[in-house]
């Protein structure tokens, strides 16, 4: 008999998810973040007294503040759609149809399943539709998404998602290969190993475009 931990211990390995988008609730943004800072800090100084720290001692009396500022202005800013990049895009006007690889953006998310850093880099590639977007931009879309409680695979479907939607083409491709460290640091203790995530759309599900991305990314680029 599985009881209720059990199966959610289930899902959460599996990984499953019900779609690409993060699972808010309708009342998620009826708090400003004045709001939810002062509720997450009474949350996390009742967690840290639970555990038998002294919130007195120098060192922790300011932990809970800095915890719940730090949930809502940094590690999970991207949950706040105010905080979504804008995206201009450009004509292409020197006729630019070749592939467009931003290779090794750095990811820097949170496991959604134990609230443990999720740590790596994320490939980017797109074959203009007659617009191009800035360079940086395609890296703050990868931040702005890697900033949620997440799970690898919705984070490399939203950006390609997003990159669809901004470029108005389905040419998009992302790989993430990243570290996870409710793997590296805690259960099977495993430090060496990385996930790798993929999503292909339009011309990047075809064998020769596919294979020319990956091998972009494998190109040494380091000066």
């Amino acid at each position: 008999m599985i009881n209720n931990q059990d199966l959610s211990d289930e899902i959460g390995n599996n990984h499953i998810a019900t779609s690409s988008n993060n699972p808010l609730r309708e009342d998620a943004f009826d708090l400003n973040d004045d709001q939810k800072i002062e509720l997450i800090k009474k949350d996390v100084e009742s967690i840290l007294k639970t555990l038998g720290m002294d919130l007195t001692d120098d060192s922790l009396k300011g932990t809970p503040n800095r915890v719940a500022k730090m949930f809502v202005k940094e590690i999970f800013g991207g949950l706040n759609p105010n905080k979504k990049p804008s995206s201009s895009t450009f004509e292409n006007k020197y006729k630019y149809n070749e592939m467009l690889v931003e290779k090794n953006i750095t990811v820097y998310s949170t496991c959604e399943h134990h609230l443990l850093p999720i740590v790596g880099r994320a490939h980017v590639a797109y074959i203009s539709n007659g617009t191009v977007v800035g360079l940086s931009k395609m890296n703050r879309i990868v931040d702005y998404f890697a900033k949620r409680p997440q799970v690898q695979e919705r984070l490399t479907m939203q950006i390609v998602e997003e990159l669809q939607k901004v470029l108005n083409t389905k040419d998009v491709a992302c790989v993430i290969d990243a570290k996870h460290l409710c793997v590296n640091s805690r259960g099977i203790r495993d430090i060496e190993s990385s996930t790798v995530t993929s999503e292909f759309g339009g011309r990047f599900k075809e064998e020769n475009v596919r294979r020319e991305f990956l091998d972009y990314i494998k190109l040494d680029t380091s000066f």
